[in-house]
């Protein structure tokens, strides 16, 4: 991907910022598209310095500014969308529509450019399952009314605008469906199970876990999940359909208390609160079709990967004033 231009809408949230990082160091000119409503110019520390790297304040849900369709691009990875229930339940409307019109905004943008387009869909496609592991042949079990709808259905959505488009053959199109992601640049705000975990494990704070803890997840680290993505966009075979990225190894929330307050070494007491509503039971990714097509699968094993994090929020909180949040079990 030397001397290609790239769009990342998105680019200065929690995936999106990691990828810009990724994709300089291979040699690429990257443009980050973001409005900045759950991303944050401190994710592009490292990037901002950077000679080919560019920074446009912009929302998807609006008209491509200007500078954005008067570049030329070869590749747009599009991942703006507030990824937790708590941000993107704050604004259901606007949620939707970034799935939606946002989409629809960038594949108008992609086909005037000849420009791949990648869609950062999610394994909320699949509701709460009733099939497991789950498959890409899985069709999902989704509330289509319930409060957790806006981002289900909307990347529901952003999925069949995406095939669509590439049915017609106005471009080429790409579609990840991201399970559960955790690392350096998570938000101790946002609501994700990992990032709550650990920053109240830090702060010595109660952790708060949804239902019994027996519900599961399977945590993928993000560079793991960026390499998936960046092989994903760069396929060159005939269309592959949606493929899952994440990690096929699965534990119970409460597990994962466990092994975050072994490597904190904190001594926070657990408390337990009801199940929020829709919330998944069993979530664990199928991950057959990228090992075939991509020849990819996660490498870091779970206890690095949170080693890594435990150390960047330690680091963050001593560098700034902290305040742990509550509530474990809100997940991508």
């Amino acid at each position: 991907m030397r001397n290609q231009t790239i769009l990342v809408a998105g680019g200065a949230g929690f995936l999106g910022s990691h990828l810009c990082d990724r994709l300089l160091a291979e040699g690429a000119r990257v443009m980050c598209l973001d409005n900045l409503l759950t991303g944050s110019m401190d994710n592009l520390e490292r990037a901002l310095g950077h000679p080919r790297f560019e920074f446009v304040r912009a929302d998807v849900v609006n008209s491509m500014p200007g500078v954005v369709t008067r570049r030329r691009f070869d590749r747009i990875y599009n991942l703006a969308c507030a990824a937790s229930p708590p941000l993107y339940q704050a604004d259901p409307e606007h949620t939707l529509l970034t799935s939606v019109m946002g989409t629809k905004h960038l594949l108008d943008l992609a086909q005037a450019k000849g420009a791949r387009f990648l869609l950062s869909s999610t394994s909320e496609i699949y509701g709460d399952p009733h099939v497991h592991p789950q498959p890409e042949t899985y069709w999902g079990h989704v509330n289509s009314t319930g409060p957790r709808a806006c981002y289900d259905e909307g990347k529901r959505c952003a999925e069949t605008l995406s095939f669509d488009f590439d049915r017609a053959g106005r471009g080429e199109v790409r579609v990840a469906r991201i399970f559960n992601t955790y690392g350096p640049r998570l938000s101790a705000e946002d609501g994700r199970v990992v990032s709550n975990l650990v920053s109240q494990a830090l702060s010595q704070a109660d952790i708060t876990v949804f239902g019994d803890g027996s519900q599961t997840r399977s945590f993928c680290y993000v560079d793991d999940l960026v390499g998936g993505l960046m092989a994903l966009m760069e396929h060159d075979g005939p269309q592959p359909g949606p493929i899952n990225l994440g990690n096929p190894t699965e534990l119970t929330v409460r597990d994962l208390v466990d092994v975050v307050l072994e490597l904190t070494g904190s001594s926070s007491e657990v408390v337990y609160q009801p199940l929020p509503t829709d919330d998944p039971k069993r979530r664990r990714p199928d991950i057959s079709k990228a090992a075939a097509v991509l020849d990819w699968r996660p490498t870091t094993p779970l206890r690095q990967g949170l080693n890594a994090t435990i150390d960047w929020f330690d680091e963050q909180a001593r560098s700034r004033p902290s305040r742990a949040t509550s509530g474990v079990g809100l997940t991508i």
